[in-house]
């Protein structure tokens, strides 16, 4: 069997569980309730944290998701998958928190920025160290360091960025989304992925300086010890 005939399959056999599992939802049978919820709750949570910043608004965001969907049930065609149609609703439903909840200051994306010299050159450049910086981080310390420079974007920025580049969506549909125009989407898009970089370079460089520090503590140390012991 080919990779497309076992695809085929895979999509067939989903779109035939997600029949029986809408039937009972309809019925309102509390088994359908359960199973739909233990098959989404993970994915549909990942896609709220990476939103919201707050774990008890991505969990609120999940619970309102829920309440849409099921209030909706009746009125889903099965045109996509079930998993489908709930990441559209919990995307919805941090869209809807990020724009109704209070605003807090935040950070200008200027301040994100690289600057730049009179005669134009870049006031802080860390591309020299992102070699090093292979040795230094690994895997995981590198995902963290993504997420927490993400987190740091201002809303309308992360925004666009998350569903561009992390959720897939194309620019038309972002603009949708977010009732922007698509050019407002372009700039926004690249403004971000700029400010991205520029955290990601602060950070990597202030991590490797950390290290290098670390590395060196011992030895003033020593070099201490061995002076008071000095006659």
């Amino acid at each position: 069997m080919s990779s497309r005939e076992r695809r085929s399959t895979a999509d067939s056999q989903a779109r035939a569980r997600d029949r029986s599992l809408l039937e009972g939802l309809r019925r309102g049978e509390d088994e359908a309730f359960r199973a739909l919820v233990d098959a989404n709750t993970g994915p549909m949570l990942a896609v709220a944290r990476r939103f919201l910043r707050n774990e008890d608004d991505a969990r609120d965001a999940v619970q309102d998701a829920y309440l849409s969907a099921f209030r909706s049930i009746d009125r889903f065609e099965g045109d996509a998958l079930l998993s489908t149609w709930l990441h559209r609703i919990v995307v919805n439903a941090c869209l809807m928190r990020l724009r109704t909840r209070r605003r807090r200051p935040e950070t200008s994306i200027e301040d994100l920025l690289p600057g730049f010299l009179e005669n134009g050159r870049l006031a802080v450049s860390q591309s020299a160290k992102r070699d090093r910086a292979d040795h230094v981080l690994e895997a995981r310390q590198q995902r963290a360091l993504v997420t927490d420079a993400i987190d740091r974007l201002p809303d309308i920025y992360r925004t666009v960025l998350i569903l561009r580049d992390i959720e897939g969506f194309d620019t038309e549909q972002t603009a949708g989304v977010l009732e922007l125009s698509v050019p407002a989407v372009k700039t926004r898009l690249h403004r971000a992925r700029q400010a991205l970089k520029e955290l990601l370079d602060r950070q990597v460089f202030d991590r490797l300086e950390a290290a290098k520090n670390q590395d060196s503590a011992p030895l003033v140390q020593t070099a201490e010890e061995v002076d008071h012991e000095m006659p």
